[in-house]
């Protein structure tokens, strides 16, 4: 059992502190920024991490949970697109399995026409897939889809097409990723704003930061710097071309989606429910996840870039009302648990101004700014290996880096995956130890281990978080280290003050309870009515 490394902040921010000249500085914890630091620091360079608020904080916690090669995109003829992210998915899997598994999936059909439609698209995806694959594709009739939907609305129904991709907590799988990253010597620092570049001789040559909870303000040395803050790219890129004295055109239309939980008998199942065309043309998932279903998403352009976006009223009534056709007995809005908003960064093509999500590329992008700074955005969770690779060798195609090892990450298991799995449990189960993988014992070990705080929550998973994952507040913990917050908000809220009592004395810093309570507020049913108001 190989020991968790310690988090203590007041010795990463001495560390920060110190002297020194990376290789490599890196603005934002999401999947991209923890992916880069991942790749950078397992290839032998000094790498530093800074991250605003918490790891994953933004889109990276607000995912549909899905890792998946995206059926759409085949559906769009994006034949590349869907190959690659049909590799990283069996990567990831592999590499994270205590947080990443196989899930099946099953199309209702009510039309005699869609099963042989979409089960020939689908024939595809397993065709590309190859021995990557998860799973045959199968077509079922009525009473095998019914047996796998128990719950899908019968009146009409024709038979389906179950096919296979995967599921994962992205949160969790974040920290895992730093966690590792870690492990190799990157210094990771999250609560660490980069509030300004460095620039000598018109190239960005280091960082400004500052310390969220001290004000404290240090000055990092890089030889190469990368801007991985998502849907926020475009803050650094103006400081950027401003300090140049050029102009700078907006490189993210942000879209919204949105995601509501309920409980997981509308669909006691282990199978995921998919329309691939509802009646305006988007897809619905209904997925179980933690216990609980998510019902989702839309794809609504969003101007503003708020930490915490909230649902449009249309896009409530969508899911739910979508929601109701496909499933026997319909959620109402009084049924739902929770219910969170994430951001995708969608890369404008250079030149246009035009906000259709529909037509924006849902690929990667990596640019190099005349002074060198590198910014990468765009993409999907499944992918952020891949995407790592391809921004460390933009690096060293712009003379940024040296010439490098070749990358190690395709086989290179993450924390929690270091040794064996002690549990079988699944990412659609309840919480619980399981989602420790191999470091289930080290966390048994933490003192209040036996305290059940929540279902799938103890005290001492509380003391490994303020210890060995970085957390600082209650946010930090039952929104990312734990997902309660993301599957039962009232509950979440309810746990606060005694959270935050925990680890107020770890960490002896100020745990925002009154924040997260609010913040739980927003994502419950109540919140969302008066957020649709």
């Amino acid at each position: 059992m190989t020991a968790a490394l310690p988090t203590s902040r007041p010795d990463l921010m001495a560390r920060l502190a110190q002297s020194h000249r990376y290789d490599l500085a890196i603005v934002g914890g999401g999947a991209t920024g923890l992916g880069v630091a991942l790749d950078a620091a397992s290839r032998g360079l000094s790498v530093v991490l800074v991250e605003s608020h918490d790891f994953a904080g933004g889109t990276s916690s607000r995912a549909t949970k899905l890792v998946h090669g995206g059926v759409r995109y085949l559906a769009q003829g994006n034949v590349s697109l869907v190959r690659e992210a049909l590799h990283e998915r069996t990567t990831l899997l592999h590499n994270a399995p205590h947080l990443a598994q196989p899930l099946p999936f099953v199309m209702p059909c009510y039309r005699h026409w869609e099963a042989p439609f979409y089960g020939v698209g689908l024939k595809m995806y397993d065709a590309l897939a190859g021995r990557a694959g998860l799973g045959p594709t199968e077509f079922l009739n009525r009473a095998e889809t019914l047996s796998l939907l128990p719950t899908a609305r019968a009146d009409g129904l024709k038979g389906g097409v179950k096919y296979w991709d995967g599921q994962f907590d992205d949160a969790r799988l974040a920290l895992a990723i730093a966690r590792t990253a870690a492990q190799h010597g990157a210094l990771l620092v999250n609560y660490c704003a980069a509030v300004g570049l460095i620039h000598d001789a018109g190239k960005v040559t280091g960082l400004v930061c500052r310390d969220q909870e001290s004000g404290q303000i240090v000055r990092l040395a890089a030889a190469c710097v990368v801007n991985a803050t998502g849907v926020w790219v475009d803050s650094l890129r103006e400081q950027d071309a401003q300090a140049l004295g050029r102009p700078n055109a907006a490189m993210v239309a942000p879209s919204q989606g949105v995601h509501v939980v309920v409980d997981r008998d509308f669909s006691p199942t282990n199978h995921a429910l998919l329309v691939p065309k509802t009646a305006d043309g988007r897809v619905l998932f209904a997925v179980p996840w933690m216990g609980k279903l998510i019902l989702g998403t839309t794809d609504t352009p969003r101007d503003d870039l708020a930490r915490e976006p909230r649902p449009f009223g249309h896009e409530m009534d969508f899911i739910l009302g979508e929601a109701a056709r496909y499933l026997r007995r319909a959620p109402t809005p009084q049924d739902i648990r929770s219910v969170w908003v994430g951001l995708r960064p969608l890369v404008k093509p250079q030149g246009d101004d035009g906000d259709a999500t529909q037509s924006i590329s849902r690929e990667h992008t990596v640019r190099v700014s005349k002074s060198g700074l590198v910014t990468v955005t765009g993409g999907k969770w499944t992918t952020y290996r891949a995407m790592a690779e391809d921004v460390l060798q933009r690096c060293v195609d712009s003379a940024l880096l040296p010439r490098l090892l070749k990358s190690k990450t395709a086989n290179l298991p993450l924390v929690g995956a270091q040794g064996p799995l002690t549990s079988g449990g699944r990412v659609c189960d309840a919480p619980g130890l399981h989602l420790y993988g191999a470091e289930q014992d080290l966390v048994s070990a933490q003192p209040g281990s036996n305290r059940m705080l929540a279902p799938g929550l103890t005290a001492g998973m509380v003391r490994f978080a303020a210890h060995h994952e970085y957390a600082r507040t209650v946010e930090d913990m039952l929104a990312r280290r734990s997902r309660l917050l993301f599957v039962d908000a009232v509950s979440a809220a309810g746990l606060a003050d005694e959270v935050g009592e925990l680890l107020q004395k770890e960490t002896a810093c100020d745990p925002q309870i009154s924040a997260f309570k609010a913040l739980a507020h927003s994502y419950s049913a109540t919140g969302m009515g008066a957020n649709k108001k």
